[in-house]
């Protein structure tokens, strides 16, 4: 159990590479592609908010490539039958919507939930960062109702 849970250590250590280089990227991006900005205009605060939420969700399905590719490499053969049932059992554990169709075998199944864990944080990560883009958003239209 100690070294399938080193696995998911790493694994987790990754995906937050991932997230925080794709998130900062995209943060940097928008504030040199709009620098200068009093504040979003209509048009252009939904185009960025379109924007981001394709950027985040590139990212998340990175990262559930990433576990279900782990899952082929690591779990004993026959285990999980194909890439596809990978990929598909790592969005539902990922995303913790956990249909229960497909679980691990004994001894596997903590690499799951140590898998949910980190979708759980990720997603709220990218949330945080959208509520923050929205709330520059509204502090810009507010500050210009202003004056």
């Amino acid at each position: 159990m100690l070294r399938i849970s080193l696995f998911g250590v790493v694994l987790v250590a990754i995906t937050v590479v991932i997230h925080a280089l794709g998130t900062t990227m995209w943060i940097r991006h928008i504030g040199q592609r709009y620098a200068g900005e009093q504040y979003w205009r209509g048009g252009m605060a939904i185009a960025i908010l379109i924007k981001t939420v394709l950027v985040v969700i590139a990212l998340h399905t990175a990262e559930i490539m990433l576990w279900a590719g782990s899952y082929i490499v690591l779990l004993p053969a026959g285990e999980l039958t194909s890439l596809e049932e990978a990929v598909y059992f790592s969005f539902v554990t990922f995303t913790t919507l956990g249909y229960g169709d497909i679980t691990l075998s004994e001894g596997w199944r903590i690499l799951s939930g140590i898998e949910a864990l980190s979708g759980i944080l990720l997603i709220g990560w990218t949330t945080a960062m959208l509520f923050s883009i929205v709330q520059h958003l509204w502090r810009g239209l507010a500050s210009n109702n202003n004056n």
